[in-house]
């Protein structure tokens, strides 16, 4: 139910007197994670869009504002469909990325199963052993460099033009109109300059290259398109029409 996420107003006696007061739900953390987000019906959802575009969650006529540090990451099984609800478009819109997660190889394989046995084995010293928590402020600190990375108007002229290239495809390519239905929002856009701003931050560097938003732009974008039905009968998926706009949309 929704008020298990943003949490409720509960009744409290004290002294003959009674009064409702707001319990915090786990909304109300810096990290939240949804696991398999296709399962929670509508109303959730509806809870989480407030929650993930307003940062605050309204009970009871009354608006709560979340932490200044909040976080939303999701998972989705992309093989179940029994017992789920497919997310609203304007859901997916407020992630910024959406990471397609494959198969591990052969050696991660392994590694994967030594850390599950590692932590069985770890699992009663882990109960006594202290918990080490991240300084708040090292993620505002980081913001902050991030902001100032410079992004150059070469650079948020290609940003523009790959947005724009999947709104009005038909200006570069016949076939790859026939392909999409809606293009990417306005958040497509910011979303992609602020994660290219973050990797190349990531690689050191104080501006942003042309191959940083290449890196990147699946996961911007991934979520955001809605494939023609001509896409979906041809099983083209959203990286391929992505990378087609990329073979198509030069740097200027």
């Amino acid at each position: 139910m929704p008020a298990d996420i943003t949490g409720s107003e509960v009744y409290f006696s004290e002294g003959g007197k009674g009064e409702f007061k707001f319990q915090q739900g786990p909304i109300f953390a810096n990290l939240i994670l949804a696991d398999e987000i296709n399962r929670a019906p509508a109303k959730v959802q509806s809870a989480l869009l407030e929650a993930m575009e307003e940062r605050q969650v309204t009970v009871g006529g009354k608006s709560y504002p979340l932490p200044e540090l909040f976080m939303v990451m999701a998972t989705q099984n992309p093989i179940e469909q029994e017992g789920t609800y497919p997310l609203p478009e304007a859901q997916l819109d407020r992630f910024l990325m959406h990471i397609e997660v494959g198969y591990p190889d052969e050696a991660s394989e392994a590694a994967i199963m030594r850390l599950v046995r590692g932590e069985e084995n770890a699992a009663e010293h882990a109960k006594s052993a202290p918990v080490e928590r991240l300084d708040p402020q090292a993620v505002f600190d980081a913001r902050k460099e991030i902001g100032v990375v410079t992004v150059s108007d070469p650079i948020e002229k290609y940003i523009v033009a790959l947005v724009f290239a999947t709104r009005y495809p038909d200006r570069y390519d016949k076939d790859l109109a026939k392909l999409l239905q809606v293009g990417v929002s306005p958040r497509g856009g910011i979303g992609l300059d602020k994660v290219s701003r973050s990797y190349a931050w990531l690689k050191g560097r104080d501006y942003v290259t042309p191959d940083d938003v290449k890196a990147i732009v699946n996961d911007v974008f991934r979520h955001r398109l809605i494939l023609s039905y001509d896409a979906h009968a041809s099983n083209t998926s959203a990286d391929q029409v992505i990378d087609r706009i990329v073979e198509l949309v030069a740097v200027s």
